[in-house]
């Protein structure tokens, strides 16, 4: 009976802790202060076009012919963005950085395209269209995404007018916004965007599936970086 009494308190020692950890894992910041956006369930902290996304086995993904803007709960100024993210043939996707719900966040904002370079329907678009690149702006270093159906581990820092983005360990992108419009946009057109000073993060789907997962953020205090 002794013996019985504490295989049950062993068991249930587990579970609480279980539940704990559990706990803190969907609420609480990681060891390197990134938050979590994303409770792997559903889409609880977006907001937006939540009918074009969808939620399965801990991936939020795109859902194909659909998509839209899906935007955080919260707004951010200076920060660090890593997520992860799979592409399916020929996808189409972008991330939006200080991102108003007005407009097209290509140029209300600013958009870092999610992008299947090795489609051939996308083999003559302009160098700041591929991957990475801040659209329209600054063209981003190819050849550093992995095979379509991979999962890529992408960072974007954005901090003042700094932007830098990192995919699968290589920086693609290293640009200061201000110096690289000073004398006009390579697309020729007006990004009031690039002045916003603050605004939402958004995944801004193009009717493609893209899955993405592990998507964490930390805000940078730019008085104590």
């Amino acid at each position: 009976m002794t013996r019985f009494r504490s295989t049950l308190t062993v068991m249930t020692s587990a579970l609480i802790l279980g539940a704990g950890t559990f706990a803190a894992a969907a609420g609480a910041e990681d060891q390197d202060g990134f938050e979590s956006l994303f409770n792997g369930k559903d889409l609880t902290g977006w907001f937006g076009a939540t009918d074009g996304y969808a939620v399965e086995d801990g991936i939020l993904y795109c859902i194909e012919g659909s998509g839209g803007k899906l935007y955080t709960e919260e707004e951010y100024d200076n920060f660090v963005f890593r997520f992860e993210f799979k592409l399916s043939p020929g996808a189409n996707n972008g991330i939006g950085l200080r991102t108003p719900t007005e407009g097209d966040p290509a140029f209300s904002a600013m958009e870092i395209q999610i992008l299947d370079n090795t489609a051939e329907k996308y083999s003559n678009l302009a160098p700041y269209q591929y991957h990475g690149s801040i659209y329209g702006v600054v063209p981003a270093k190819r050849g550093f995404l992995r095979p379509v159906g991979e999962w890529n581990e992408q960072e974007i820092s954005c901090v003042g007018n700094t932007v830098r983005v990192v995919l699968n360990g290589e920086t693609i992108v290293d640009a200061d916004i201000a110096e690289a419009s000073k004398d006009g946009t390579l697309d020729k057109r007006d990004h009031p965007g690039l002045k916003r000073p603050t605004g939402y993060l958004a995944l801004l789907g193009h009717g493609d599936r893209v899955d993405f997962r592990n998507l964490k953020i930390k805000r940078v205090d730019v008085t104590n970086p």
